[in-house]
């Protein structure tokens, strides 16, 4: 990769988050409000198109 080709990106590695990089971009995914869930991301292309949210709850 050529140096004027080349990205960086910076995260905070104490903070729990999932993310995706599209189009050089660097793209954090939301979190389930309750905590408790799934991230699904679909993929077309070879580059991530959209994602869906799960939210799951415990019973206590």
């Amino acid at each position: 990769m050529s140096e004027d080709r080349k990205h960086i990106a910076e995260i905070d590695l104490m903070k729990n988050a999932t993310y995706i990089v599209l189009d050089g971009q660097l793209k954090e995914v939301p979190q389930p409000d309750a905590g408790y869930g799934k991230q699904i991301i679909s993929w077309q292309g070879g580059k991530p198109c959209h994602g869906k949210l799960e939210v799951d709850f415990k019973f206590k």
